[in-house]
């Protein structure tokens, strides 16, 4: 009998199966040090964007705008992240600002990280990234034109942020110009006024804009309780040589704090003024009333510049 004849035949297919078997083993650990690398150099080279674009990513939604968004701006944070821990550069980055600024134009969180998301994007920033900033920031305060915080943001990323990653200084001069002036209007919208008063200090000692910092500093000084900064402004007026401007200041605060004491003494000066002035229906009826002293609806002309010319 041979030595075929005498193996049984399961035995035969069990051996050729461990044979096969071992086989694939050892082309699967050939090769598998090969694909792992591959694969790892091509999501080195490529990230995969999962979304489709913001047109279409509105209708994807099914409705759920806000939930999206969440999503979107988490998967942001992880994304970069993930890119910063890696050393790789994050080219998905405007990918990713865009769909979410097109679902939802007013989101916040955007508004309050878009600059540095770009500018401190992996790895590091560069000129276009502060006009891309420039750009998002911008039509945020065009989106939202009442919001003090929007055009604070804007402002100074515009006089500070932005301007490192310039090239020419002439257009560093002029970021710096237009940011100072777009703190300024966030401080008349409400936003900090000491902030205010550094971006004044810089149009006027930088730009020679004697004339928007006396501007600032008079509305500074209307809408400021606390006496201590009340003084300050005041010297700094003092400063630029507008003595007339800081009495015709204080002298119309005074009208207003007048009223307000005599009328609404129970509510705060920020309410009172935003109630407007009190007027006696009786003696305010008709039209031709209307200009009659005691009968102004509105504090543009109780405290209007051109009282103090």
């Amino acid at each position: 009998m041979t030595t075929s004849q005498s193996i049984a035949p399961g035995t035969r297919q069990l051996v050729l199966a461990a044979a096969a078997f071992a086989t694939l083993a050892l082309g699967v650990s050939w090769l598998q040090p090969h694909l792992a690398k591959e694969i790892h150099d091509i999501k080195d080279r490529d990230d995969v964007y999962p979304f489709p674009p913001p047109a279409a990513l509105r209708i994807a939604t099914l409705g759920y705008v806000a939930a999206t968004v969440d999503v979107l701006w988490g998967k942001l944070l992880v994304e970069n992240g993930s890119h910063w821990a890696e050393h790789r550069h994050f080219g998905d980055l405007e990918h990713y600002l865009d769909a979410i600024i097109t679902l939802d134009p007013t989101y916040r969180p955007f508004y309050e990280y878009v600059d540095s998301l770009l500018c401190y994007r992996p790895m590091n920033g560069h000129e276009p990234d502060a006009r891309k900033a420039r750009e998002y920031l911008e039509a945020g305060t065009r989106l939202m034109p009442n919001d003090p915080e929007i055009w604070l943001k804007y402002g100074q990323f515009v006089a500070f942020m932005g301007v490192s990653y310039l090239s020419s200084e002439s257009e560093k001069e002029t970021w710096r110009r237009e940011g100072g002036i777009a703190i300024n209007h966030a401080v008349e919208l409400g936003a900090d006024v000491d902030r205010g008063i550094a971006a004044s200090v810089m149009l006027n000692k930088r730009f020679g804009e004697k004339e928007a910092a006396i501007r600032f500093y008079e509305r500074a000084y209307a809408v400021t309780d606390d006496e201590a900064a009340r003084a300050d402004i005041a010297a700094r007026l003092e400063l630029l040589h507008a003595d007339r401007a800081r009495d015709c200041t204080r002298g119309a605060m005074a009208t207003v704090e007048s009223r307000w004491h005599a009328e609404y003494p129970f509510l705060d000066r920020g309410t009172y003024m935003l109630i407007g002035p009190s007027t006696n229906p009786m003696r305010c009826v008709g039209a031709g009333a209307a200009t009659e002293p005691g009968c102004e609806r509105d504090w543009s002309r109780i405290i209007s510049p051109q009282r103090c010319e």
